[in-house]
């Protein structure tokens, strides 16, 4: 055989050696990965943030002393409920006892002057159509009358008055609940030129919870609202549930029942205000308590198990397989924790196929097998999305 036809006959044997190597090799490609995969739903959802607020009394008033005098005795037990009316303090009554009988004895003699004129003027009333008094005299008689009957009412209203201080002698709780540590002592001079403070009582059943949020985040929701993706609830409906520091439930649920027309300038920031209920007084007021609000519901929102949550430098995203069977990435929007998932706001559509076991062997624009995911069979999920190493496009 010569040179040149060995040369061609060797190239065809190479080349039919190639083709059955690269047969080969595509006989044994592996299939693609399996994964297990949840229809993406949308949902109507509560919207809910996670929120820290400071508690209130519902009520609190001062106790004061209205009158001066000694502060003779406390009457209640420092920190223990009291009602409305109840005896706090007694401030000695002595002083004010004699200024009632002053008065008192005031308005005995106011009384007998005043019948005494009148019975000069009924006198001279009689007399006069006989002539036997002057008009002069007369009308010096009636003025008499009128001038006494004055001066009673005005010994009558300083009785009254000095009652009413005697009454102050005895402090009375303006409102029922819990009174507080006493400010000052027996034997002290209180009410001397301005009203001593005695102690306080709050009402704290229910309370307020007051809080704020930025107007940012409020003008984003209400935004959200006119297209439709949230329906925010009013005053009276958006309810709170507050966390213990065990991390337990409070078992009472809060109302919102105030919500301020104006923005902080020093803060940028609304003030909201919700009434809870406290009968067993497990919360004190002052006390600072992180609560979960919810405001309204959430429209065509995804609830994904956190697991399917991934993120990297350019924030959350999801794999799903595509209807060409390849894997996609997806970044969405997350909003809050609820029961072991993620709620996506944004980036997903109805019916897509997130991958939510199997991520470890999948490869963004390679195939995969979709399945059904079973959540016995999956790893116990995490409290936050699994950082995942960014791939390249």
């Amino acid at each position: 055989m010569t040179s040149p036809l060995r040369i061609l006959a060797l190239a065809f044997a190479a080349a039919f050696a190639l083709a059955a190597c690269k047969k080969e090799q595509a006989q044994i490609a592996p299939p693609p990965p399996e994964v297990g995969v949840i229809d993406a739903t949308p949902q109507t959802l509560p919207l809910q943030r996670e929120l820290v607020g400071r508690l209130s009394p519902f009520r609190s008033s001062d106790v004061r002393a209205r009158i001066p005098g000694v502060l003779q005795k406390r009457i209640y037990e420092e920190g223990s409920t009291v009602k409305e009316g109840q005896p706090l303090f007694q401030i000695d009554p002595a002083p004010l006892q004699a200024a009632l009988a002053s008065a008192e004895a005031a308005l005995s003699a106011a009384r007998a002057t005043h019948i005494n004129a009148k019975t000069t003027a009924d006198r001279a009333r009689t007399l006069a159509p006989q002539k036997f008094v002057s008009q002069s005299d007369l009308d010096n008689a009636e003025a008499a009358e009128r001038s006494s009957a004055a001066a009673v009412q005005q010994a009558q209203a300083a009785v009254t008055s000095a009652r009413i201080n005697l009454g102050y002698a005895r402090v009375t709780a303006p409102i029922s609940g819990l009174a507080g540590k006493q400010q000052v002592t027996e034997g002290a001079l209180v009410g001397q030129g301005e009203a001593t403070l005695l102690t306080t009582v709050d009402q704290i059943d229910p309370l307020y919870v007051n809080f704020s949020m930025t107007a940012e985040e409020l003008g984003t929701l209400r935004a959200a609202q006119e297209k439709g993706a949230v329906a925010l609830a009013g005053d009276g409906k958006t309810t709170i549930r507050v966390n213990l520091p065990d991390g337990s439930t409070y078992a009472h649920e809060g109302t919102l029942d105030f919500s301020a027309t104006t923005v902080d300038p020093a803060t940028g920031a609304v003030s909201l205000r919700a009434q809870l209920p406290n009968p067993e007084h497990v919360l004190l007021p002052g006390s600072f308590v992180s609560f979960k609000a919810n405001l309204g519901e959430r429209n065509n929102a995804f609830l994904v198990p956190q697991q399917a949550v991934q993120r990297d430098t350019r924030g959350g995203f999801v794999l799903v397989v595509g209807k060409d069977g390849n894997v996609v990435r997806k970044a969405v929007t997350l909003g809050n924790e609820q029961g072991g998932n993620w709620l996506i706001s944004s980036g997903l559509e109805a019916g897509d196929q997130v991958i939510v076991s199997g991520i470890q062997k999948v490869k963004e624009g390679a195939p995969a097998k979709a399945t059904p995911w079973q959540p016995n069979a999956a790893a116990p999920a995490t409290s936050a999305p699994a950082p995942a190493k960014e791939t390249k496009e």
